[in-house]
């Protein structure tokens, strides 16, 4: 077993899924050199030398984490740079990125697209030769498609226009080349994308019974994987294909449906409010009896809305996570949170914007404390009198002091894909698909709270939206008769933090689609998301402005004074996107 842990190592392979996947397949994988591309006639045999591809790819993934935080999140107006924050970041920060900087470097996007290639490519040749079963390669290949369709799109929303590529090629520095490719347009790529993925044969998780999927404490290896369905519907939603983009996003929501746990049908991306009782949850709560006292909020590890980013991976974070990529002290690649954000212990490169903790500061919880408790109290804390961002600090630093627990204990998440952000692109999709009351339901105090009629006992014919999927909930609770229907616990996103509900002015499609993209920034601020809202939303609306406007108001806050500069260049859509600069040493 030993050995066998060792040569998944040699694969660039994620320590802890490779210890998992060990514990499953013992198989005798032969030393493979580290290249751009695996060699066919050392791990290509069967399925076990298949699973070791795939996990060889994320592992790979792994080391794009950093790049993947700082570009969406730093370009936009959540975060800013510090005083420790060097020129790369600052050039980011203030959109003016020079050929050399190496955050703006396409080239380990394609490194790794073209190991995908290569997998890809690999795995047809393991069907037509019956190395895999049917099963076995539509699950894989569906899988490291999926992905590959992913960094397309995040080289697309960073770059514009990008080499489209699908084939291995054998020297990885021809694609800067324009002689042998050309690029497309984002909108060409999106296309591209859309045909191809839509097209993959499976679109599920793998299943329960294949070798990369094990349970450990409580916590399934399904979720280091891309969910296929989630990656569809944010494809048709940047396409504007609001009906195919909700379908795909309900189907992702409706996990739990049919299960005979409860905990399973109820809870799982159903986005909950607090339980009042016990606490044990993902919401923002008070201790019971204590709504007035703001020391009574629920805040540490292993209880309320913090905890999704610091509890162990058990039951209660299953039904928020959908993809999670752990990192471990004791493997490859190193954790690159702690660096970029800890003060303790880290370099403390970047921190919340002011706009961010402004942003926070204008609302109000439902107990009347004028403030989100998602800002300070959780997202960022004040530490030795600077803010720093804790979403990745919470299994570093300790709980009551606030220094590290070991400073040799860097583990870790990379936080991609949760219910939180599933709601608001649900809720995006179904606005702009005339689903106003819907999506406003979402956002605010969930189905049943809309959906219900003030003094009726009998639920029979209401909490319920009465549409045809993707629009069917039914959330109905009652006694007379007695009703639990798979959606009665939802509570909507502004109704699980605990804030007031988002009022709709105006027109009810523009004024709900800004309700969604600051509520976005209010849940899932720093998680590697706020980028591609602003650009989508600026692209649908035609409206550079929209985009423009948030980056001065970040830059202005903080006495940039190159903010009125910077607006001025945003407000030409071709200056959003990074130089194409191909570097071949950082």
């Amino acid at each position: 077993m030993k050995k066998i842990i060792e040569n998944i190592k040699r694969h660039f392979i994620l320590g802890g899924l490779a210890i998992l996947l060990s514990l499953t397949a013992c198989q005798d994988y032969v030393d493979v050199d580290p290249q751009d591309k695996l060699n066919s006639n050392q791990v290509y045999r069967d399925v076990f030398d298949a699973d070791a591809a795939i996990v060889g790819i994320y592992g790979k993934l792994m080391g794009l984490a950093e790049k993947y935080v700082v570009l969406n999140e730093l370009r936009a107006d959540l975060i800013s740079p510090t005083y420790n924050a060097g020129l790369t970041l600052q050039e980011l920060n203030e959109h003016s990125v020079s050929v050399n900087n190496p955050y703006a470097n396409p080239k380990d996007f394609y490194e790794l697209i073209n190991n995908c290639n290569d997998v890809l490519k690999n795995f047809k040749a393991m069907r037509a030769d019956n190395r895999l079963d049917a099963d076995e390669f539509n699950e894989r290949y569906s899988d490291i498609g999926t992905l590959r369709s992913w960094l397309y799109l995040q080289l697309g929303m960073h770059y514009g226009s990008v080499p489209y590529i699908t084939e291995p090629v054998e020297n990885i520095n021809d694609i800067k080349n324009p002689n042998y490719y050309n690029k497309i347009s984002f909108q060409q790529l999106l296309d591209e994308l859309i045909q191809f993925t839509e097209s993959l044969p499976y679109t599920d998780l793998y299943n329960v019974n294949s070798s990369l999927v094990i349970n450990v404490d409580g916590y399934n290896t399904a979720k280091f994987f891309i969910n296929k369905e989630c990656l569809l519907g944010d494809l048709q939603l940047w396409k504007g294909n609001y009906l195919k983009a909700a379908s795909h996003y309900k189907l992702v929501m409706e996990t739990g449906t049919g299960s005979g746990n409860d905990s399973e049908r109820y809870d799982v991306y159903r986005v909950k409010e607090a339980d009042i009782a016990t606490n044990n949850d993902l919401a923002v709560g008070y201790l019971r009896y204590r709504e007035q006292d703001a020391l009574s909020l629920v805040n540490n590890n292993t209880q309320g809305w913090r905890s999704m980013f610091a509890r162990q991976k058990d039951v209660l974070w299953n039904t928020e996570w959908i993809w999670s990529l752990p990192f471990d002290s004791n493997f490859a690649p190193k954790n690159p949170f702690i660096d970029l954000f800890s003060n303790q212990g880290g370099s403390y490169l970047l921190k919340p914007s002011q706009s961010a903790m402004d942003l926070w500061k204008t609302q109000k919880q439902r107990n009347g404390f004028p403030y989100d408790a998602r800002g300070q109290k959780f997202s960022y804390s004040l530490i030795n009198g600077e803010e720093v961002i804790m979403k990745y600090l919470y299994h570093y630093l300790d709980a009551t002091n606030q220094t590290p627990i070991d400073v040799f204990q860097t583990d870790g998440d990379w936080h991609l894909y949760r219910a939180g952000l599933l709601h608001l692109r649900y809720a995006e999709a179904a606005n702009r698909d005339n689903q106003h009351k819907i999506a406003d339901a979402i956002l605010n105090f969930g189905i049943r709270s809309a959906y219900t009629v003030a003094g009726e006992t009998d639920k029979t014919n209401i909490e319920q939206t009465k549409q045809p999927f993707p629009y069917d909930f039914v959330a109905r609770m009652g006694d007379f008769p007695r009703y639990r229907d798979d959606w009665h616990r939802n509570g909507g996103i502004r109704g699980r933090a605990y804030v007031e509900r988002a009022a709709v002015v105006g027109d009810s499609l523009m004024s709900i689609e800004d309700n969604l993209i600051k509520e976005a920034a209010l849940e899932l601020a720093f998680e590697g998301n706020r980028w591609g809202d602003l650009v989508r939303i600026a692209l649908r609306r035609n409206d550079p402005a929209f985009l423009a406007d948030r980056i001065y108001q970040k830059l202005l806050k903080e006495g940039n004074p190159k903010a009125s500069e910077v607006r001025s260049k945003l407000m030409t859509p071709s200056n959003w996107y990074l130089p194409f600069v191909w570097k071949d040493e950082e």
